[in-house]
């Protein structure tokens, strides 16, 4: 079984396919203004934080892919341009409320947030009530190769839409974190990254050749890694394994960092989530900001 499947369904409460849970599903979409993916609809619409789009563009743009329309939320600072940009990656449940809510937080802080929905060609995790069969069904098809295009793709339509790809940042949770990883060994433009408990070691497969862990030499930019001592998950010497190859690793690998907060389990961020720790998630996303900052991308 995917790590990112055992990660990413632990705090979950399970999916509904009855009327209330479809409900909730049309309600969500009318929120984001969108038609993305709302897994496990009857927590995603719960989210413990409400990002007003009070003085922000925000919605769902259309990103071409070599002449594939690919959906994302983006939201941004309204009437300006120039802006310091920030992909962010969702977890194996697509772009629902929580990470529309993210990309709306980093907006008010000043950045241009895109949220890309990376498993439409697979299919619509919306459609999936039971997780395994969302894993096997879609998430196990994305390849890496794939994502990584889709995510130049997101730079370029930011640097012809307002975006200064001169300050480019990623940030993502669980299966967002481990890509969080990869797109700093790929995205010579990027500045820095934030992983939120991103996997880093695992099987090689067709779709997934390779883990942040044998990545480390092609760092292009630093990236902090939050992590929770409690994820079963994520074991804490696999965090041990990663640190000790960043610190044998080029420039962008020693200046790399980790945060492991100590009672926090896996998704700590995630406000929807009976996982959620307000302690950990305000410190992390303080740290984020801070991070983006150090780096040039603020």
């Amino acid at each position: 079984m995917n790590h990112d499947l055992i990660e990413d369904s632990q705090a979950l409460l399970g999916g509904r396919t009855d009327a209330a849970g479809a409900t909730r599903r049309t309600a969500l979409k009318a929120a984001l203004g969108v038609g993305y993916a709302a897994a496990a609809a009857p927590i995603m619409a719960q989210t413990a934080i409400k990002t007003p789009s009070t003085g922000l563009v925000s919605g769902e743009v259309t990103i071409d892919v070599n002449g594939f329309k690919m959906p994302a939320y983006r939201s941004a600072p309204a009437g300006k341009t120039g802006l310091p940009v920030v992909l962010v990656i969702s977890e194996i449940f697509g772009v629902h409320e929580y990470i529309a809510d993210v990309a709306r937080r980093l907006a008010q802080a000043g950045y241009m947030a895109i949220a890309p929905e990376l498993f439409v060609r697979q299919g619509d995790p919306n459609e999936y009530g039971e997780i395994a069969k969302l894993q096997a069904e879609i998430i196990s098809k994305v390849p890496d190769a794939q994502v990584m295009g889709d995510l130049d793709a997101c730079v370029a339509w930011a640097a012809a839409n307002g975006g200064n790809t001169d300050k480019l940042a990623i940030t993502g949770f669980c299966w967002g974190g481990r890509i969080t990883w990869l797109y700093a060994a790929h995205q010579p433009k990027l500045k820095a990254g934030v992983a939120w408990y991103g996997r880093l070691v695992g099987n090689a497969t067709a779709q997934t050749p390779a883990h942040p862990l044998a990545l480390v030499g092609q760092l292009k930019a630093p990236v902090l890694g939050l992590y929770g001592a409690a994820d079963t998950g994520i074991p804490l010497d696999t965090v041990d394994k990663m640190k000790a190859e960043l610190a044998q690793g080029p420039a962008a690998a020693k200046a790399s960092e980790f945060v492991v907060y100590p009672e926090a389990p896996h998704a700590f961020h995630a406000d929807y989530r009976s996982s959620f720790r307000k302690g950990p998630a305000e410190d992390g996303w303080q740290r984020l900001l801070a991070w983006l900052k150090r780096n040039g991308v603020a």
